[in-house]
């Protein structure tokens, strides 16, 4: 038998890496098993090292989706972090926790479940200040004494603040805090950095705790299966470079794998649709239909324009820029190399501007495709903003791909399925067509590449061809209602039919917050923490 702690964690991403500092600062000792790298590398630490990875990279494992019919048989990507702090440690970092009306109906959602425990804004707002260092805001809404750094961009590109000067001549108020007192209008992100160095969860939460005897963090550890034992889980096998190997806990395990691999595990071990688990001869231990359903992820669209002159960021990480810019932060911590790539961006409504917005944009100053679609549009100088469904109707689903444990999961993210996801989108293309026709960005732009046209049979054609994930995959083990057939999860993010066993990563939300969600990942694991040591 391996050797025994009060709690195992299944991952080090976001959510993980957060409920083992957790856990750990309230004294207990805790086994962090990592499937990944570690994540001290030096492009990963630089906020744009991510446009150097994103289309091949050693710290990403690239799923594959099956055929997606309605999308003309395109096969999709959704890359997911595979080092130490997950997401945090490979994303664009930009801070945000969604609207307050996300929370309250998740606490809608969840009033139906015995716990007695709120999900609500007023629930989960004293996580996020908690965790906030914040270089602007303070007060009700923002912390600064937190372990993660939360900044303005170090740089902004002169085509994001044309593209936020002309979003504001169509209309859009300019919104100095996405994260404030509402969420509409155009502006500047906030990001987990601060002097040009990332702030992941692996140095927020884990750093900290270097040397200390009671976190023990394991490597390229990827779980085979939970044990499950008279109806508890106990422990974990798992394989690492040295082999395969057992670990064994008097308290709980918890499950941070990511919206794909942690239903992914749970079928492993026998916890999911049992017929599905059947056809791979798999034994039940609990049979929960919901697992591996209700799959959620942001879509994203593309709008690409070649500008008229050398603005954006295309060749700055090559040749004497990049030695330039390499230099402008070694010697003085600015330029270039201390933005994300992404400093602008809005949340709007095209068909009611008042009301709540259904899209998300990002502005990004270059040339910025998806994998399969790169060959199709030249690089050049240019710019391209990606618009967001924000509250998507459209879901997916996780499956196992075979009985093998280190199999890949299949999936199907179903991106756009739904026929008002695909009413959004063609709005969001129209109104940020406009945008790029709009002074002072249209006195920048030469050609706008894509989409060709404004009329609704050319953008639905664009959206089909070039939607993408916004590498969100959420709602796959979700929480849920006593009464909800398809809750995975109680309100204190418990399996139903498992005891000490718990999911606490984005998996576990029954709806998708209406932004980012690498802050609500890890306000979700700092959560779980303290409803484990409140329960024991």
């Amino acid at each position: 038998m391996g050797e025994t702690f009060d709690h195992i964690v299944i991952g080090g991403g976001s959510s993980g890496a957060a409920a083992a500092a957790g856990l750990v600062n309230k004294g207990a000792r805790v086994l962090l098993l990592e499937a990944g790298h570690s994540h001290r590398h030096p492009l990963l630490d630089m906020p744009p090292g991510i446009f150097k990875m994103i289309n091949g990279s050693k710290f990403m494992r690239y799923h594959k989706s099956d055929p997606q019919p309605h999308l003309d048989g395109r096969v999709q990507d959704i890359p997911q972090g595979n080092v130490l702090g997950g997401g945090s440690s490979v994303n664009a970092q930009v801070y945000m926790r969604g609207r307050p009306s996300d929370y309250d109906e998740w606490g809608e959602i969840l009033r139906g479940s015995n716990d007695g425990v709120g999900w609500g804004w007023k629930d989960v707002l004293p996580y996020f200040r908690g965790m906030e260092n914040n270089n602007r805001f303070a007060g009700e809404l923002h912390g600064t004494q937190g372990p993660v750094q939360v900044s303005d961009p170090g740089h902004i590109d002169q085509m994001s603040r044309w593209f936020v000067q002309a979003v504001q001549a169509m209309g859009e108020p300019f919104n100095p805090d996405f994260n404030g007192a509402t969420q509409r209008g155009v502006g500047f992100y906030q990001f987990t950095n601060r002097s040009g160095k990332r702030s992941s969860s692996a140095y927020a939460f884990l750093a900290p705790l270097k040397g200390n005897p009671d976190l023990v963090v394991k490597l390229h550890a990827e779980v085979a299966q939970i044990i499950i034992e008279k109806g508890r889980a106990t422990g974990v096998t798992y394989r690492d470079k040295s082999g395969h190997h057992t670990a064994q806990t008097d308290g709980e395990v918890i499950l941070a794998a990511g919206a794909l691999v942690s239903p992914k595990i749970l079928m492993q071990s026998g916890i999911g649709p049992e017929a599905h688990l059947g056809e791979h001869g798999i034994d039940v231990t609990a049979p929960l239909d919901g697992v591996g359903q209700n799959l959620i992820d942001h879509p994203e669209v593309p709008v690409t324009a070649f500008a008229n002159g050398p603005y954006g960021y295309f060749k700055q990480g090559v040749g004497w820029r990049m030695l330039r810019n390499g230099l402008q932060l070694k010697l003085f911590g600015s330029g270039p190399v201390t933005s994300a790539g992404v400093e602008a961006g809005a949340f709007i409504n095209p068909r009611t501007p008042t009301a709540a917005p259904t899209i998300q944009a990002f502005c990004v100053p270059i040339v910025y495709l998806d994998r399969d679609a790169l060959s199709e549009v030249e690089d050049d100088y240019g710019l391209t903003v990606t618009t967001v469904v924000v509250k998507p109707k459209s879901r997916g689903e996780v499956r196992l791909r075979s009985s093998d444990p280190f199999a890949m999961p299949r999936f199907s993210p179903n991106l756009l399925k739904h026929e008002d996801d695909m009413a959004e989108m063609i709005n969001a293309q129209r109104f940020f067509r406009r945008a790029f026709e709009t002074q002072p960005l249209s006195d920048r732009i030469r050609d706008i590449v894509i989409p060709t046209a404004d009329d609704d049979d050319t953008l639905r054609a664009h959206c089909k061809r070039f939607v993408k994930t916004n590498y969100h995959p959420a709602g796959t083990c979700k929480m849920g209602a006593d009464s909800d057939p398809m809750a995975v999860l109680d309100a204190k993010m418990r399996v139903r039919g498992v005891e000490g066993l718990r999911v606490c990563d984005m998996s576990a939300v029954p709806d998708i917050n209406a932004g980012n969600t690498n802050a609500p990942a890890m306000m979700l694991g700092a959560r779980c923490a303290d409803l484990i040591m409140e329960d024991a």
